[in-house]
Formats: C-alpha cells, sequence, structure tokens
C-alpha cells in the first residue's frame, strides 16, 4: 500500500508540474482591430472568459486598418474592423475571410464650443464643408441658419480627426460621401484618408482627448466615448430631412432598410439611410474570421465565441449604447458559422 500511495502522489506531482492528465491547458486567443466597439467587445470578453475557464482574450484596440492588416498578416486569431473588408484586402489575405456583424452603432459628432448652450444642430453638408475647411468660424451664417437664436461665438473651428488607420473614420467619410459630391470627388472614403484640415488623434480616445482639450474643436468619435466622457455632441439632419440624435432607437431605424435584404456576405453600409427616424451615421461592426483553422481548439474556442455573441452576449449591447443586431441578421450569422472549417 506505501508504494501504491508514492507512485500515486509522484503521478500527481507529475500532472501538476507537466500540465497533463487532468486540466486542460489555458488556451490565449488574440485579436485586434476597432476601437468602435472595444467597450462592448472588451465586456464580451471578460464575461466569456469568466464562464469558460481556462480561455483567455487578448485584444489590441488599434483601429480597423491594423486590424485588416495583422488578420492579413495572420498574426492574430481573428481581426475587428467597422468597415468592410474591400475585395482586394479580401484577396490579399488568401480569400479567406468571413464578416460577422457584431453590434450596430453609432458616429457623433462631438463638439468644443466656448459659451455655446443648447443643442447644437448640423446637417451633412454643412459637416462636409467644416471639415473640407471650408467653414472655419462657429457664428458661420450657414451653421447660424440651422441654430436660430444659438448663442453661437465668433471663434475659430478646430477639426479634430483621426491619424491612424480607422473604421470610425471609414463610416464618417462614407457617410460624408453620400452627403456632398465636393467630399466624394476631393477626400473620397477610406478607413484613412488625406485630411484637408485639422488635428490628428490616435483611436477614439485620442479624438475624445482632443475635442475635450481644444476650445473650438470638433471631431467625430463613437457615441459610447462621447457619453462616457460627457462631451455634447450635434443632433443631425437625416436622408428624410428629421433631426435625429444617435440612440438605440435611431440607430435600428437605420439599419431597417437592410435588415431583411442582407447582402450573403454582410458588407453592407447603412449610413444616410432613408427613414423618418434613421440616424445618418449608423454602422455594423465586424468581427474578422478565417473560414479556416488549422488548431481545433483555437478555432473551436472562436465559433463557440461567435454563437453566444449573436445570442446571449447581445443584452449586454444596449447599456453601453450600442443596438443590437435584428434577429434576420442573427439567423443569416448563424448559418455562416457553419463555414468555418475546423480539423
Amino acid at each position: 500500500m506505501r508504494k501504491q500511495s508514492v507512485l500515486l502522489c509522484a503521478l500527481a506531482i507529475i500532472c501538476v508540474v507537466g500540465g497533463i492528465g487532468l486540466a486542460r491547458a489555458d488556451l490565449l486567443i488574440n485579436g485586434a482591430g476597432a476601437t468602435f466597439p472595444y467597450p462592448i467587445y472588451s465586456k464580451w470578453f471578460d464575461v466569456y472568459a469568466k464562464n469558460n475557464p481556462g480561455l483567455h482574450f487578448n485584444y489590441q484596440s488599434i483601429g480597423s486598418g491594423g486590424g485588416i492588416r495583422m488578420l492579413t498578416n495572420k498574426t492574430v486569431d481573428f481581426g475587428a474592423s467597422d468597415a468592410p473588408m474591400t475585395d482586394a484586402q479580401i484577396s490579399e489575405a488568401g480569400g479567406q475571410v468571413l464578416h460577422f456583424p457584431t453590434v450596430l452603432g453609432a458616429d457623433v459628432v462631438a463638439y468644443n464650443i466656448p459659451g455655446f448652450t443648447g443643442k447644437l444642430r448640423l446637417s451633412g453638408p454643412i459637416i462636409a464643408d467644416i471639415f473640407l475647411g471650408k467653414i472655419t468660424k462657429w457664428d458661420d451664417s450657414k451653421i447660424k441658419d440651422l441654430n436660430p437664436g444659438a448663442n453661437l461665438p465668433s471663434a475659430d473651428i478646430v477639426v479634430c480627426h483621426r491619424s491612424d488607420g480607422s473604421g470610425t473614420t471609414y463610416i464618417f467619410v462614407d457617410y460624408l460621401s453620400k452627403v456632398s459630391s465636393e467630399w466624394a470627388d476631393k477626400v473620397g472614403k477610406a478607413t484613412s484618408v488625406p485630411w484637408p484640415t485639422g488635428l490628428g488623434g490616435k483611436g477614439n480616445e485620442g479624438v475624445t482627448a482632443l475635442v475635450q482639450q481644444t476650445p473650438g474643436a470638433i471631431g467625430y468619435v463613437e457615441l459610447i466615448y462621447a457619453l462616457s466622457n460627457h462631451i455634447p455632441y450635434a443632433e443631425l439632419k437625416n436622408h428624410d430631412g428629421n433631426w435625429t440624435e444617435a440612440n438605440m432607437d435611431t440607430v435600428t431605424a437605420a439599419a431597417a432598410g437592410v435588415a431583411s435584404n442582407m447582402p450573403s456576405d454582410f458588407r453592407v453600409s447603412i449610413t444616410d439611410s432613408p427613414g423618418a427616424n434613421a440616424y445618418p451615421i449608423s454602422s455594423f461592426t465586424y468581427l474578422l474570421i478565417y473560414t479556416r483553422y488549422t488548431d481545433k481548439d483555437r478555432g473551436g474556442a472562436i465559433v463557440n465565441f461567435l454563437r453566444w455573441a449573436l445570442t446571449d452576449g447581445q443584452k449586454f449591447a444596449p447599456d453601453l449604447k450600442y443596438a443590437p443586431l435584428p434577429a434576420q441578421v442573427i439567423q443569416l450569422e448563424q448559418a455562416q458559422i457553419g463555414k468555418i472549417q475546423l480539423p
């Protein structure tokens, strides 16, 4: 009996030291990309990991351009982007990438106007002219016409934009390209564009800080960044000519037109969508997933996480000021998960 006890004790020590037998080794899933959905992704990864001991997520919030680049270089297990990958980018990544919308969010036009009280109203063409450097003062007649009686000062407008490749930028300039032909011709849409004027900040965090610290500033950030930092943001005139403010209802309304007619690859724009209550700078945000994983445990963990994010994970969206996905979109995505190949 003594020999048997010693043998069992030694075997237990080997199992603990060598990490074999009784417990599965911890698994780290690496991802990178968009800052736009970082608040909800951070929440998801934390909650999911707590419910799945041994599984951990490392997400680098570096912007959509960086996420696409790292996915292409195969240095992460998944990417994240607010801008759908182009055909050229998918080809460069080997053609083996699936887009999974995760939630709906909004860009807001945040501002810091000394002495101004009330709610600023702006239209798409006016925003484009500001970011083109054509409107340079807060008391410009074009802005005052949209805000009759407002105490707008004769102060310089300081444009703030992203300095990194960004899906938040893509959403914003995609919108401007639709409402301003001059913007479309001179600047266009991409995750990184040649800004005609302004100061650059890295990430939503960087632009938020610039707007906060710069009197006269205007910039675009994801809604939760404006709310959590108590920065005012403008009401916008939408496609139907109505004044709208970014919230779950108006963002959901922007997706209504495509929810029942979603492209099979999910690459779609919902900026400047028609609809009485549609907020004009709304967007899906995406997880970018390889169609094939050579590591069964790693690929299986990503598949299981996706299924959870599209079901139980959606309930966390409203508290973080994102809109949950439409049921029709979730159903289509659940079917697409079947395209992910595991060993």
